[in-house]
């Protein structure tokens, strides 16, 4: 099953460091049956880019709580066996939890098919989408136009190999 797990950058330092992705059960995003309803397609790679974003959002969301983690978001997508990752049935239609999975246990940063990152020109947005997403999650419709422009800037995609060079530790 392919998950995609929400990060920093300085999260993925920490990954890369260990060899691990998490310490224990962490939250992440799949295409659950719930996201499948809610999108209305039967497409995988559609669903998947679904998924995709809503860790994007997720992102954004510890980037937010860590005031010096770079202004970038950070998703790793994963392999991990299938029944590794649950989503709560009791959350299931939650328009705040679709897509989330609990991922049981650490998986080793090894399985990581690709990380997606933004590019160097979304910081500026991702930082006001930061600062915006309080007002967002109250309803404001302006805080809400600030998040949504920082997911104008489509993640980019990068092989595992590539991140000693995404966290500047060169080759």
């Amino acid at each position: 099953m392919r998950v995609y797990v929400p990060l920093t950058l300085s999260g993925l330092a920490e990954a890369y460091k260990t060899g691990e992705l998490g310490s224990g059960p962490f939250d992440a995003y799949a295409v659950t049956p719930a996201l499948r309803e809610w999108y209305l397609s039967d497409d995988i790679e559609e669903l998947e880019y679904a998924a995709l974003s809503r860790a994007a959002l997720a992102s954004l969301r510890l980037v937010a709580l860590d005031p010096g983690a770079p202004r970038r978001r950070v998703v790793v997508a994963v392999d991990v066996p299938d029944g590794a990752a649950v989503a709560d049935p009791d959350r299931g239609l939650d328009p705040a939890s679709l897509g989330e999975v609990r991922v049981g246990g650490a998986v080793a940063l090894a399985r990581a098919a690709a990380v997606h990152v933004d590019a160097d020109d979304a910081e500026t947005d991702v930082t006001a989408a930061a600062d915006a997403l309080g007002a967002a999650d109250r309803g404001d419709d302006d805080g809400q136009f600030v998040v949504d422009g920082a997911e104008d800037h489509e993640l980019l995609w990068f092989a595992t190999q590539e991140i000693p060079n995404l966290l500047g530790l060169g080759g």
